[in-house]
């Protein structure tokens, strides 16, 4: 185990590589597609062929187009170094520089647009145009780069944190165009179809603000090897304990990560004192959950600490009338607390919550006050329901209800509806007025009474986006309003050209919606990833006509993750 965190370093590190996987995983035996999945890798050749075109280079042609002549050069041998200068930042996080007189980009991590730099060449893709690479050491930064801003010993090797170089009004900037490209790749619909992306709304933490981590380690040398052989698999000595060394799979030791919330911090601390103690329990590797839960005590009551500091197992927070009691939780089944403004949520601590609390309060707000129509004619039906068809454990169904007269929280998983019901009973919501549902799989819509005309709903999916036929059935029901929530824009923007132009096949080019705004909310800076928040409207001519209340067609609605 590592005595210190190692001081951060532009300087070369011998790595041993995952060739070809160290940023996508391929399934060779998976069948071609033509449905876009809003993979990193279908994101990064987008941006490639962008760059390449904007140069005026050709790509490798798609399936089924004429062969046409690329520029033709020596590439650069694997494992050589290179200097280049970056171009552009892709959406997946990586810089993107030009290798001369090739139709090949290099995909440089930790770097930005104008920095020069040295990389070693890892290998060249030539079918996707694409040359993975490892960042050495910059040679000229851009004026976008700023190192001081680093605080992390950690960044440029782990792969948690592509941006801590960066200004942090830059990644917002940058993350707006990630919204952007999304729809520009990934959404058929015609460009003046889709409104200006509006500014990305800024985390108020930018460190300090992951309320969950995962570390993990892995196994002894020779383990399962030895259980076969039914000999207790033995660790020579602790292993590192942490997160990926970025381009390979390799689990790092990481002591410390400086965007997990101070109580986060402490349990990283304490479990990686406890597996010391404890390691010859395990015979496998094993992934360890920090999970921060809030205590809200009034001042008034507040009781008499007996503990000193030296032992002190939890920080707190002033609230003004209260305090934020913030422990961490270790325990995958144990429950665990958080407060969205007034709103508590209790959840078991390894499952799927929001991990960035400091941007809940503004995130929830701004989908309040923009669920309901603001130019509603005066003789139209009023928005009185809502539907939260991935509802998990209640988090929009409790903050939106105080708007609506009858909401439903529907979701496949049980335990979430279990505990989305504990929620709003928390949050003193009656059962007339908030109910959740377990929905069959294969009819999510089934019990819902509610006239559409009168009926907004919010759909959260994974990042793998909505299923075609809940899509279908969405549309078949036809709320008046739809509020797209998504941690993957791609697959938002795929899923929104559906609900504007139609299913294929089906009634293509017979959408019933608009988009009315779009946006992203930065829940994770440092990094890459944007939450995006899209708002649709009934066109009006569809919403004249009176859609059914049931639905016939079978739908899938996976759990939110």
């Amino acid at each position: 185990m590592a005595d210190s965190a190692p001081t951060h370093s532009n300087q070369p590190q011998k790595r041993k590589f995952n060739e070809g996987k160290r940023h996508f995983k391929k399934n060779k035996k998976q069948k071609p597609t033509t449905v876009k999945e809003g993979s990193n890798e279908e994101v990064l050749i987008a941006d490639v062929r962008a760059l390449l075109e904007k140069h005026s280079i050709s790509s490798k042609p798609a399936d089924g187009q004429a062969e046409e002549q690329a520029p033709i050069a020596q590439l650069p041998e694997p494992f050589t170094e290179y200097d280049l200068t970056i171009s552009d930042l892709s959406s997946t996080g990586d810089g993107l520089a030009l290798i001369p007189g090739t139709s090949q980009v290099a995909v440089v991590p930790f770097t930005a647009p104008g920095d020069k730099v040295t990389v070693k060449i890892i290998k060249h893709l030539q079918d996707t145009n694409y040359t993975l690479t490892d960042f050495v050491k910059v040679l000229e930064p851009s004026t976008h780069r700023d190192d001081s801003l680093v605080k992390c010993g950690y960044f440029s090797k782990c792969s948690g944190c592509q941006f801590q170089f960066l200004p942090y009004q830059y990644q917002l900037h940058h993350k707006r165009s990630i919204v952007e490209k999304a729809y520009k790749n990934f959404c058929t619909l015609p460009a003046h179809m889709i409104p200006t992306v509006g500014d990305t709304i800024g985390s108020p933490l930018q460190y300090g603000y992951r309320t969950k981590l995962t570390p993990h380690f892995d196994g002894p040398p020779g383990g399962r090897r030895d259980r076969r052989q039914g000999v207790k698999a033995v660790f020579p000595e602790v292993p590192p304990i942490g997160f990926m060394l970025k381009g390979t799979r390799k689990t790092m030791d990481i002591e410390d990560c400086p965007i997990g919330t101070d109580a986060v911090r402490m349990g990283m601390k304490s479990e990686r004192e406890r597996v010391n103690v404890e390691l010859d329990k395990y015979q496998r590797g094993a992934t360890l959950l920090l999970r921060e839960s809030t205590k809200r005590i009034d001042k008034n009551h507040l009781p008499q600490d007996q503990q000193t500091d030296a032992v002190k197992n939890y920080i707190d927070e002033d609230r003004g009338t209260h305090i934020h009691r913030k422990t961490c939780v270790t325990d995958q089944n144990a429950v665990s607390t958080e407060y969205v403004d007034d709103f508590r949520f209790d959840n078991p601590a390894g499952s799927f919550f929001q991990n960035n609390n400091s941007i809940l309060p503004t995130f929830t707000q701004y989908i309040r006050d923009n669920i309901l129509p603001k130019d509603l004619p005066a003789d139209a039906p009023k928005i009185t329901n809502l539907i939260d068809a991935y509802s998990g454990s209640g988090l929009f169904t409790v903050t939106l209800s105080p708007l609506f007269t009858n909401s439903i929280g529907i979701d496949v998983s049980s335990k979430s509806i279990e505990f989305a019901s504990k929620n709003a009973k928390l949050n003193n919501i009656p059962p007339t007025s908030a109910r959740f549902l377990a929905g069959d799989a294969n009819n999510i819509f089934a019990e819902i009474k509610f006239p559409a005309r009168e009926t907004a709903v919010v759909i959260d999916p994974s990042r793998k986006g909505c299923d075609e036929n809940f899509l279908g059935q969405l549309l078949k029901y036809g709320p008046e309003r739809v509020c797209y929530v998504s941690c993957n824009v791609h697959t938002q923007a795929r899923d929104v050209a559906v609900l504007v132009g139609g299913l294929s096949g089906v009634n293509e080019g017979k959408g019933l919606y608009e988009i009315e705004s779009l946006r992203g909310f930065d829940f994770f800076p440092q990094t890459g990833h944007v939450e995006g928040v899209c708002f649709l409207r009934k066109k009006k001519d569809e919403a004249a006509v009176d859609a059914p209340t049931a639905v016939a067609p079978a739908a899938v609605a996976p759990t939110a993750e």
